[in-house]
């Protein structure tokens, strides 16, 4: 069968479904170079769109980037290719964080990403309250399925870890109020409705606090006299799912990432809302002690879903725009 040719139109296509994914305060800290020769795609990180007092070792912005990736092979997928991904590869350019190779046809019987493809549009995260109604077991069981194919972790904790999870949540939530770099750090990404941005969160788009206070929501304006919605009740008993990896190096983030965006899509394609909740990830002990007493496990995210109204969508940079020339020989390793 003879491969495709990666065309604008392809191109378009793969960096359209790429700049969908999730990012920390929707910084999309991303940056793609192509190389027709090796028929590559070139992740970069945009270290212009870092959160130096949130996110100090750029863990988080890996987690971004990750997601992105994973996308980027969804796509590929759908369009006809067989993805072949590396992480850090070797180079001149340390800023390119993985590549991604447009290779012939998967080999036959080899599982498909493409049922995730409509997803990708769909996804949003909601800030609102979730219904309270209980996702099958069998939804849950393809959630932790996703994570564990991508090399990482999924904990569905009982109705007691969970509140101590939530806790922890709070307590960081608490923290990252009163410190006013943070504070500042976070409101820097809000956008005033109406403004053309394509980065950040609109202003439109944040959810209301938990009346009740068992969901700690992050507050991105704190005492900002801007208008906040009024608060509302949140679910009684919330379903959260703690994604972690048995490692914490560089390879491991990225890897969470791809992770994480396979299983918001694939509560997506469920009809299962989702919201990410990082708050505790960015504080060293309290990220420890999200772990618990297992061994080996590092948390990388906190994922609250359940049924409930859409989320609001956030803005996106257009393709064109996070398409760079490609220079130097950046993709000799691959």
């Amino acid at each position: 069968m003879q491969t495709r040719e990666v065309d604008a139109t392809a191109v378009q296509a793969l960096l359209a479904a790429a700049v969908a994914a999730p990012s920390i305060h929707n910084t999309q800290p991303w940056r793609f170079g192509l190389d027709p020769d090796s028929r590559s795609i070139l992740v970069r990180v945009d270290r212009r769109r870092q959160l130096p007092t949130t996110d100090p070792q750029l863990r988080a912005q890996y987690l971004s980037v990750g997601a992105a990736v994973f996308n980027l092979r969804v796509a590929a997928e759908h369009l006809g290719w067989h993805p072949v991904v590396r992480l850090c590869p070797a180079g001149e350019d340390p800023d390119v964080l993985a590549t991604v190779r447009l290779t012939g046809t998967a080999a036959p019987g080899q599982p498909s990403l493409r049922a995730l493809h409509a997803a990708i549009e769909r996804r949003h995260t909601s800030r609102m309250p979730f219904t309270g109604r209980p996702v099958p077991d069998s939804i849950v069981s393809e959630m932790t399925g996703s994570a564990r194919a991508e090399g990482a972790r999924l904990d569905v904790p009982d109705i007691m870890a969970t509140r101590r999870l939530l806790r922890l949540t709070a307590a960081a939530e608490s923290r990252n109020t009163v410190h006013s770099a943070r504070a500042a750090e976070a409101r820097t990404w809000i956008t005033a409705p109406g403004a053309d941005a394509a980065y950040g969160i609109p202003l439109t788009s944040l959810g209301p606090q938990d009346a009740s206070r068992r969901i700690p929501v992050r507050d991105f304006i704190g005492a900002l006299p801007a208008p906040h919605l009024p608060a509302l009740r949140f679910e009684r008993h919330a379903q959260v799912a703690l994604l972690w990896t048995t490692d914490d190096r560089r390879h491991d983030w990225l890897r969470a990432g791809q992770a994480l965006e396979r299983v918001l899509l694939t509560t997506t394609a469920h009809g299962v809302r989702t919201s990410i909740l990082h708050q505790a990830m960015e504080w060293p002990d309290l990220r420890e002690a999200m772990a618990g007493s297992r061994r080996r496990c590092h948390p990388q995210v906190l994922i609250r879903f359940g049924y409930g109204p859409e989320g609001a969508r956030t803005p996106r940079a257009s393709a064109d725009s996070v398409l760079e020339p490609l220079t130097g020989r950046e993709t000799d390793a691959t």
